[in-house]
């Protein structure tokens, strides 16, 4: 009898544990929406910060630098 007993609970505990597993860890279409919607967001600013008159410059010296250093 003991051993029935405890085949039961550990049947239990195993449907247990597949339902847990079951559970939805994702995000859902309204999450991947708004990730979506910041990533395009931080894209824009680095964009902007990438092409603005300053750090165009500094970044066409770093090339000029690079590329006019002796070997």
């Amino acid at each position: 009898m003991n051993g029935v007993r405890v085949a039961e609970k550990v049947g239990k505990v195993r449907a247990c544990w597949r339902s847990l597993r079951r559970r939805d860890a994702g995000m859902v279409t309204s999450e991947y929406a708004m990730g979506i919607v910041a990533a395009v967001g931080f894209a824009l600013l680095l964009y902007e910060v990438v092409t603005s008159g300053q750090v165009r410059a500094e970044l066409q010296a770093i090339v000029k630098r690079a590329l006019s250093a002796r070997m």
